[in-house]
């Protein structure tokens, strides 16, 4: 009877070893990578991700990709990488959602011993400091520089007289904060520029019809628009469009998406600041595999900036 009780406890332990998550690995017991973004449903992450399967492809390693619905979802992006982290990936690269929410769930990673790669959007540098999350490198723009681009071409392209209107992203966000830092300091100096009105559309397309939209019934002066992000801008052109202004107001965005080359051709849009977000894709996946193998990363790799208007979208 005793030994019968005994093999019972044997077997039930086994099987709870059994459900404890294995290290991943792909065929041939490739190391792998996880690359949580923001979203999927926007080209800029659709870029970033293509880029990253380019390099993990050609490095050898296996590459999981995840991201929540709505690039405003944090939540559901601190689920994903818990999740991810549970599976025993041997390295994260990551877009925060939230630059201080994501966090928390980023402890889990280094408590896991899995190193950070943080891609386009910084961690919050006093919410990382005193969780001791530490991420191994940055990989991305310079949103400051690149706002500051965009506010010096807009005076340049109003003869330093605008009624400007601003668009911005998420409010808290590093990503757009910075953006929004950048074109504001470029255009202070130009004491023909004004900002009439600047408000949160929280990077959606819709978002940026409807308060758009009602930026210029409240105030019909404005005559220059300054989007964080293209979809932002897109979506005020539709506005623009709507109030019979098209032409008589200057749009200027951010990323350079297709679609916004599209507007900037056919003069509906004035210019976009370019990213290179498959180029952020592929440095991330050189940086995570590089950390996995034992290297040093330099504390941040930038990617350019580029300005798209008529004179060079073609």
């Amino acid at each position: 009877m005793k030994r019968t009780v005994l093999t019972a406890v044997v077997i039930v332990l086994s099987c709870a070893s059994c459900n404890r998550a294995a290290p991943v690995s792909g065929a041939g017991g490739k190391p792998t990578v996880a690359l949580v973004l923001k979203t999927l449903n926007h080209p800029f992450f659709v870029d970033m991700r293509r880029g990253a399967q380019e390099a993990a492809d050609r490095l050898g390693v296996t590459l999981q990709v995840q991201a929540a619905e709505r690039e405003i979802d944090v939540e559901k992006q601190m689920q994903i990488v818990e999740n991810m982290i549970q599976t025993g990936i041997q390295a994260l690269a990551i877009t925060p959602s939230g630059s201080r929410e994501i966090v928390s769930a980023l402890v889990k990673a280094r408590d896991a011993k899995v190193p950070i790669v943080v891609v386009d959007t910084r961690l919050d540098p006093k919410a990382a400091a005193d969780a001791g999350v530490h991420g191994e490198t940055f990989v991305g723009s310079d949103n400051y520089e690149g706002g500051k681009l965009a506010g010096e071409y807009l005076v340049k392209a109003t003869g330093g007289k605008a009624r400007v209107g601003i668009l911005e992203g998420i409010p808290g966000h590093e990503t757009g904060d910075s953006r929004l830092r950048g074109f504001r300091d470029a255009v202070k100096g130009a004491a023909g520029v004004a900002i009439v009105a600047s408000q949160p559309a929280n990077w959606e397309r819709d978002q940026g019809f409807n308060v758009f939209q009602n930026m210029l019934q409240a105030h019909p002066e404005i005559d220059s628009v300054f989007a964080c992000s293209d979809l932002m801008a897109l979506g005020a052109i539709e506005a623009i469009r709507a109030a019979g202004k098209t032409g008589a107001i200057k749009v200027v965005g951010f990323d350079a998406l297709d679609d916004a080359k599209k507007a900037i051709a056919a003069g509906s849009m004035e210019a976009s600041v370019a990213q290179f977000p498959a180029e952020m894709g592929r440095a991330a996946i050189e940086s995570a595999v590089k950390v996995i193998h034992g290297e040093k990363l330099p504390d941040e790799i930038k990617v350019k900036l580029e300005l798209v208007t008529r004179d060079n979208v073609k």
